[in-house]
């Protein structure tokens, strides 16, 4: 059993996941998230802790900021694309048991006021920002150091807010480069 509770967007999501694992959930109804369903977020945070686990597309991203930013210190599961896709539905109830596990061994914890060991200019000259393939390298190294895809301002603020260290950026931008990306 997961000692955390996942919140996850949907009934076929929590489906999903105990299909994968044994786990409690908290659904969100969507993209409409209100007030109650954050206040039942914060306090499963505060008793057991959470793991955000939402779609990989716009809506997910938006559900997870929302979280972020009035439930702190969350921990977050997060599914490739590809992952998640069946036919043209993208979604946490797509995803194969295997991919929700391996999802949710390697959450990562965000932390609030983290200090940036990664710059703005480490990340231009990784491709990251400003290249004409920036947008594809996001989505690979995103994938490869488990954070998602998301936007630059956004990626140097997952990079800050998930610790995400100097070795590990730069070893996940070689695995990109010996991709030919």
């Amino acid at each position: 059993m997961i000692k955390e509770i996942i919140v996850v967007e949907g009934k076929d999501d929590t489906t999903a996941i105990r299909r994968a694992v044994e786990a409690d959930t908290i659904e969100t109804g969507g993209s409409a998230i209100n007030r109650k369903v954050l206040q039942r977020i914060s306090l499963a945070q505060e008793r057991r802790g959470v793991i955000v686990f939402t779609d990989p597309d716009h809506a997910g991203e938006r559900i997870r900021k929302i979280i972020s930013a009035k439930v702190p210190g969350c921990k977050h599961a997060f599914l490739t694309q590809e992952q998640a896709l069946y036919k043209d539905d993208i979604g946490v109830e797509n995803a194969s048991p295997e991919a929700i596990r391996s999802a949710l061994a390697n959450v990562r914890t965000e932390y609030d006021g983290a200090v940036a060991e990664l710059t703005i200019e480490d990340l231009i000259q990784a491709g990251m920002l400003s290249h004409p393939q920036a947008a594809a390298r996001r989505l690979e190294v995103g994938n490869i150091l488990g954070i998602g895809y998301c936007n630059g301002k956004q990626f140097y603020k997952r990079c800050t807010a998930f610790q995400i260290s100097r070795e590990e950026f730069e070893a996940a931008v070689e695995q990109l480069e010996q991709r030919g990306l």
